[in-house]
């Protein structure tokens, strides 16, 4: 029988935790072996490197790199090209464009060798059928949908947000009127040092329909099951922080709600989180102290006391995301479907430890 090998390309924000998880979990999640592909040998990368490596992952990196990481003490594995072939999924972690790049490179050879499943970051926009955990899993077609994009963290909160209150648990598309959102984005991770912001910025809407990418690949998502979601719109702005984005959110509906009625259909999905603090870095120390990685998974955490209902129909208020750890979610989701569409869903169950009820 051959072996199930997942393959991650970048160490990045996802990569990194992505390539810890899935090798923290290797046994309960049936995979023989986690490769990852670093392209540049760093000092200051090298303790993270040697990390993911003692924990059993092995590195693969381009040919003309081998001396380089060598000469920092580590001694690669595989060539990129290689790893990529022998994967039965491969995860690319990679910053914007570089995953469409390596779809053309390597990906579209590496289907046609055998491999099972590519899988790409909310960036990628025309990689594949975008897809986030739990609002469209029905519709990925096994020996069909080779290639997949998971949506980016805060178009997996957007559309967790429709789901929840715009289309009665992801049954009622027609309840849905409108939704307007406000994603108020971190400037950058605290893992990065470049790209901060001294103030906060906002950003164009480069999209007539949908203001923002986030709305966009929002109705995207659901047009995968058919729906036109086309009531949705994004606006975005960085803010001066480097702790974790926020949504502000006004949804339209057709059947009146009630706070009560939104709280109760919160706790019924347990991807997503309520909570009673009020800061950003309240919610990032909760996930820091008792997270994986520091990630919490859930796709949003609602900090319930700023839900409102106005005239029965009109539902506004705040939500935060969960920087990474709903697109880490998505991944690892996506790859066990593409390793067997048969049992992802009870083997993915290892991870319900790391999902909150309340934060």
């Amino acid at each position: 029988m051959a072996k199930t090998i997942i393959h991650i390309v970048g160490t990045g924000t996802i990569g990194e935790p992505l390539t810890g998880l899935l090798t923290h979990f290797q046994k309960e999640l049936g995979i023989d072996e986690v490769t990852f592909n670093k392209r540049t040998p760093l000092k200051t990368d090298r303790s993270k490197v040697v990390d993911l490596i003692r924990r059993g992952a092995k590195l693969a990196t381009s040919r003309d790199q081998f001396s380089g990481f060598e000469k920092l003490g580590i001694k690669p594995t595989y060539d990129t090209e290689e790893a990529i072939l022998r994967a039965t999924v491969v995860i690319d972690c990679t910053p914007s464009g570089a995953g469409l790049a390596n779809k053309e490179q390597y990906y579209l050879k590496a289907a046609q060798a055998g491999g099972k499943g590519f899988i790409a970051q909310g960036s990628e926009f025309g990689f594949g059928k975008m897809y986030a955990r739990g609002i469209n899993d029905e519709t990925l077609v096994p020996g069909e949908d080779k290639f997949i994009q998971v949506v980016s963290c805060n178009t997996h909160n957007l559309s967790a947000l429709v789901k929840l209150f715009g289309t009665k648990g992801n049954t009622a598309p027609e309840n849905l009127i409108s939704a307007d959102f406000v994603c108020m984005r971190r400037a950058n991770d605290i893992s990065q040092d470049d790209d901060f912001c001294a103030s906060p910025e906002v950003g164009k809407h480069k999209d007539d329909q949908f203001g923002t990418h986030h709305a966009r690949d929002a109705w995207h998502l659901y047009k995968t099951k058919g729906w036109d979601l086309s009531g949705l719109f994004s606006s975005a702005l960085k803010l001066n922080t480097q702790f974790m984005h926020v949504v502000r959110f006004h949804l339209r509906v057709k059947e009146n709600t009630s706070v009560e009625k939104l709280i109760k259909t919160i706790k019924e999905d347990d991807r997503q989180a309520l909570t009673f603090k009020k800061s950003a870095n309240q919610v990032f120390s909760f996930g820091r102290d008792h997270g994986f990685f520091g990630r919490i998974l859930n796709q949003c955490i609602i900090p319930h006391e700023t839900l409102q209902v106005q005239g029965g129909s009109n539902i506004r208020g705040f939500c935060f995301t969960s920087q990474d750890g709903n697109s880490l979610l998505s991944s690892v989701s996506a790859a066990l479907w593409a390793i067997d569409p048969a049992t992802y869903d009870k083997k993915i169950q290892v991870l319900k430890p790391y999902f909150f009820e309340e934060v």
